[in-house]
């Protein structure tokens, strides 16, 4: 899950940051409104995390112009200081889908951001099963017939998209997206190298031809229910 970092305070987004990749997301930082809107045209974002105190404009004000220019916007969660009744009022009038007074437990945003993603319109499921193939999105653990499969972080970050466009072709360039912040290069044989080694580990599990390559094109979880 990609979720873009709108916050000044680069210690702060750090931190957050850091957190958040630790619990199986893939932040983006960046420090301003103009920077956020760029990020938007460039790359697809689960979430949002956005502060309220920006050095270049009013964040809901900027908030409320997004969210008419781009369709299917990601949820936004308000992560700010600012903690007067009126403050949280506005921010939820203005669009956003959830708001947090600072400082706030980094488990406790995860698990915030998990359920903006499981909201109608957003991601459907906390778990997710193709067959006997079952994911779970908070803990990251997959399982076949109940056995644990180990995955890696991208390992568990490319089966969760699959899994959740099962049936269908996923192009390279959307993997790369879900997997990679802008911050992190991606070698030509970096994506070739994680489907390798995650068709590999569903083969052992039992799932033997699960995982197609399209070839050009990308790769395609196939849905053995169907």
């Amino acid at each position: 899950m990609r979720i873009l970092i709108v916050e000044d305070n680069l210690r702060l987004a750090s931190l957050v940051g850091r957190g958040l990749a630790e619990r199986g997301f893939v932040p983006d930082l960046v420090p301003s409104l103009s920077h956020a809107s760029h990020a938007l045209q460039e790359a697809s974002f689960d979430a949002i995390i956005l502060d309220l105190g920006l050095p270049d404009g009013d964040a809901l004000a900027w908030l409320g112009r997004e969210r008419g220019r781009i369709n299917n916007f990601p949820p936004v969660m308000i992560l700010t200081a600012r903690d007067a009744l009126d403050d949280r009022v506005a921010g939820l009038d203005a669009g956003a889908d959830d708001y947090l007074i600072k400082p706030v437990e980094t488990d406790e945003l995860a698990a915030r951001l998990r359920a903006l993603l499981r909201r109608p319109g957003n991601r459907s499921s906390l778990v997710i099963q193709i067959g006997d193939l079952r994911f779970d999105t908070a803990s990251r653990v997959a399982k076949c017939k109940g056995a644990i499969i180990d995955l890696s972080r991208r390992e568990a970050d490319l089966l969760e998209l699959l899994m959740r466009r099962a049936g269908s072709v996923v192009h390279r360039t959307a993997i790369a997206d879900t997997l990679y912040s802008f911050d992190e290069p991606v070698t030509p044989n970096a994506i070739e190298a994680i489907v390798s080694r995650l068709r590999q580990k569903l083969g052992s599990a039992g799932n033997e031809d699960v995982l197609a390559t399209i070839r050009g094109i990308g790769y395609m979880l196939r849905d053995q229910s169907l």
